[in-house]
């Protein structure tokens, strides 16, 4: 784990108040895992005072970490603000990474909205297995390109919400399709989005006895297990009752969550 002040090498607008931040940290990319995540301190005044939790997006030229986020308050405010050669703290690589798929099974990547980011760097190093990789957005203005991460889009579907691009509806409709086409067992999904998204994507893969691995969004404030503000309850209270997203996470095989307090 590392903590340190770290240089922007850029810092640009890739989609509807969506930016990706590149940092120069070396090596924090050479800990990093896809699905850990760092905690990155914006600025320098009391408010915001602590720092929040960002997926790791993706490397780049083995030195480059980035950062894909959306303009939603305060901090991310002052983060569209920031240009090159500017500093922010940044600490990690945080939490547990995704595991990766055995020989023989079909990687399926299931994202919604800034819940792609993840998901961006586990493609990264599964782009030999060829990934499905199925993408949901309110509107075409929110498409993240892929381009700016390494990768190609030739394995991608998308759906939005208005009709505006691809599929119009839910990306989870386009899952329950490749679920239902898949052979048996040969499939393995690993999601991110928000927490309606998510219930969705367990009730397909339990139904259906498919692996499935994913991402939680929590609010937290350390990142590392102390302030226990990131508690979800676990689906086998017999063996531990509340796991801590920051550090038993956030990568959860999907049975392990009770849905119904999320």
């Amino acid at each position: 784990m590392i903590d340190r002040e770290t240089e922007i090498a850029f810092n640009t607008q890739v989609a509807a108040d969506t930016y990706v931040m590149g940092f120069k940290a070396p090596e924090i990319v050479a800990a990093a895992s896809p699905g850990q995540f760092v905690m990155i301190r914006v600025g320098s005044a009391l408010e915001p005072l602590l720092r929040r939790p960002f997926s790791i997006g993706g490397t780049l030229q083995g030195e480059l970490l980035l950062i894909l986020y959306k303009v939603i308050g305060k901090g991310t405010a002052l983060m569209a603000k920031a240009e090159k050669g500017d500093h922010m703290a940044v600490l990690g690589p945080l939490g547990r990474g995704f595991s990766q798929p055995r020989p023989g099974k079909r990687p399926i990547l299931a994202a919604g909205g800034i819940g792609i980011a993840p998901l961006l760097f586990l493609a990264q190093t599964l782009a030999v297995s060829k990934p499905l990789f199925l993408a949901g957005y309110r509107r075409e203005a929110e498409k993240v390109p892929f381009d700016t991460f390494g990768l190609t889009d030739e394995n991608l579907l998308i759906a939005t919400d208005d009709g505006s691009l691809g599929h119009h509806g839910f990306v989870t409709e386009l899952l329950e399709t490749h679920i239902h086409q898949a052979e048996k067992a040969s499939a393995i999904v690993y999601a991110c989005g928000p927490a309606p998204m998510l219930k969705k994507v367990a009730a397909l893969t339990i139904s259906s006895q498919t692996s499935c691995q994913m991402s939680l969004e929590a609010n937290m404030a350390c990142g590392l297990g102390a302030c226990q503000g990131c508690a979800v309850k676990s689906s086998t209270p017999d063996r531990i009752t509340y796991y801590l997203v920051c550090k038993d996470g956030p990568i959860f095989p999907a049975r392990a969550i009770d849905w119904e307090t999320l």
